[in-house]
């Protein structure tokens, strides 16, 4: 090879060797600019003010408002139920006081049945759960005594084998003519009115009593002849 081809030949490397230094110099720089182009976004970015995001307004608020209505409704049972209540317990009060207790007795007045039903010298304890009189017959007539101790208003009870009526609360005795001979008891038992109505039969009032102490039983409306 000649001397001039050789010249031309490293004359022909050198370019290419300059050719690509410029490339890669044009490459780096490219690079460099990129690189300088993203720190100054992300300078601005850390630089800019933060925007919160705005609370949502629909789906997500639902429960609470959920939660608030039930606890409303919650309360508004509550309410109404004791409004019920206290409208009841006034109008009970009212009706209480526009219609008072009244104690129903029996009746004053009963029929005690024949004369003929009942054996001289014994004590008939039929009228006495129901009325609470006590019908004894003797040989001359037929009384009606009260079986209210009047002690402390006990009921004595008729014991037929020591023929005598006796208090169980505090131990007062009485004859079966209704005199009182022990215990506490202060005086003789009373009787009430007794005499045969139009039909023959036995007709007690309880709203006559008559007290021996008070010579009462010497009325003739005390005790009934037969």
């Amino acid at each position: 090879m000649s001397d001039e081809s050789k010249k031309q030949l490293d004359e022909g490397g050198s370019s290419d060797k300059k050719g690509e230094s410029a490339a890669k110099n044009r490459g780096q720089e490219s690079a460099a600019k990129e690189m300088s182009a993203k720190s100054n976004v992300s300078a601005k970015t850390d630089r800019a003010p933060k925007i919160r995001p705005k609370a949502s307004i629909g789906a997500e608020a639902q429960p609470d408002e959920s939660i608030n209505r039930r606890t409303f409704f919650s309360w508004l049972t509550v309410a109404w139920i004791a409004f019920t209540g206290a409208t009841l317990a006034f109008f009970t009060m009212l009706a209480r006081f526009m219609f008072p207790n009244v104690l129903f007795e029996p009746p004053q007045t009963f029929k005690a049945g024949y004369p003929d039903e009942y054996s001289i010298g014994e004590v008939s304890t039929r009228w006495k759960a129901k009325y609470a009189v006590w019908i004894v017959r003797n040989a001359e007539y037929i009384y009606a005594l009260s079986t209210v101790c009047t002690h402390l208003g006990c009921t004595p009870n008729w014991l037929p084998s020591d023929r005598k009526f006796k208090c169980p609360c505090h131990g007062s005795g009485y004859k079966i003519s209704g005199i009182n001979f022990e215990g506490p008891a202060p005086r003789p038992l009373e009787r009430y009115k007794i005499i045969l109505a139009d039909d023959g039969q036995i007709l007690v009032d309880k709203s006559k009593k008559y007290q021996q102490e008070k010579g009462q039983w010497k009325d003739p409306e005390s005790f009934l002849v037969v």
